[in-house]
This record gives C-alpha cells, structure tokens and sequence, in this order.
C-alpha cells in the first residue's frame, strides 16, 4: 500500500467496518516501522485521479523567505489526472518481534463472496513469515461467525476475550491465534487451502 491508495483504502474501510478508522490513521500507518499493508487489485480497472500538485515555483519559495520579492501569480492549470489501480481489498498487519498482529482485512462489499479476503490472508501469512514472525494473532468481533470460521479454516484458535473491546457498541473481541506458522503442520494445511483457492479464483 503507498499514498496514492489511502483514499481507496478508506472507501473500502467505511463499506467494510461498523466503525470507521479514522482517516490519519492510515496515513500515520505508512509511517509506522512495525506496520505492513498488501492490497489486492482488480486488473481489468483504474481509477482517474489528480497527480499531486508540483512543488512551488523558486520565485515562490524565496518570497516567503523574502517578502521584498515578488511572488509569481497563482497557476490556475487543472492538475493533470493518472491512472491508478483499483483496490479492492487490503490487509495490515504489524510485526513485533515474532509475532504478527494482524490488524484488519477488508474487501469492497461487490467483491465479497469471491475469495479475495482469504487470498489476503493467505498473502498476509505469506508476508508475515517473510518478515520472520513465528505466529499471528488477531482480534475479532464475537458477532463475525464468517470471518472467525475462515480464521479456524487456516488455524487459529480461540486464546481469549476482550470484554467491550469494540467502542461503537461495545462489543467483545474474540482472540485468535495460530500454532508457529513455521511449523510443517501449517505449512502442510497452507499449501492445500492454497491450492483449492487457486482452483475456486481460476
């Protein structure tokens, strides 16, 4: 995830989630040493948006450092547009020492019932033990049956609650975590959801 996608990421994070990241939020993650984020694209379309507008003019800059001299007038030009790939889903995770806490996974409500958040989690735990972390764990709402029975399909299980964790209702978190994901075990059952996803994707 870079810059150019945070306001595709908070698009998808107000269709998926009851309660809104803040936008900064994200923008502070791309900054974060401990966080990483993936997406995931749809090949076939783009989104149009404005290139960044281009640093001011030398002439500007030393007006500001000088007042004596004259500053150019304002450049009224359209900024040009590019194209950017569409997003759409993305998932976090932050990574503390062996451990990677993963932070959310999300996917626009027209790409849900498709696979795409289990291929996310699969790339996440792919990145995870690239990043050398032994296991994951995560937070999820006691009301999300879907998304805890896709966690115990890839192997985490149930470690504990987090009484009145979520602040828009107060509801509880269900811990999750996973055996070392190092483990030939997990390694094993990996590779063979990543096969039947690939076949249910083609």
């Amino acid at each position: 995830m870079g810059k150019d996608d945070l306001d595709q990421i908070n698009e998808i994070d107000r269709e998926a989630f009851p309660s809104q990241w803040p936008p900064a939020n994200y923008r502070q993650e791309l900054q974060n040493k401990l966080a990483h984020y993936i997406v995931a694209c749809d090949g076939t379309r783009a989104v149009d948006a404005p290139i960044a507008k281009p640093h001011k003019n030398i002439l500007d800059l030393v007006s500001r450092i000088m007042p004596w001299v004259k500053r150019p007038p304002p450049q009224n030009e359209p900024l040009p547009w590019v194209k950017l790939q569409y997003i759409v889903g993305f998932s976090g995770t932050w990574i503390m020492v062996d451990e990677a806490h993963l932070t959310n996974i999300a996917v626009r409500q027209q790409y849900q019932g498709m696979g795409l958040g289990e291929l996310l989690l699969i790339a996440t735990i792919d990145l995870s033990r690239e990043l050398k972390a032994s296991f994951l764990t995560l937070e999820v709402r006691a009301s999300n049956l879907v998304a805890q029975n896709l966690y115990s399909k890839y192997g985490f299980i149930k470690t504990g609650v987090r009484r009145s964790y979520y602040l828009d209702n107060r509801e509880d978190a269900i811990i999750m975590s996973t055996e070392s994901i190092k483990s030939e075990s997990f390694q094993l059952r990996l590779q063979q959801l990543r096969e039947a996803l690939t076949k249910k994707l083609s």
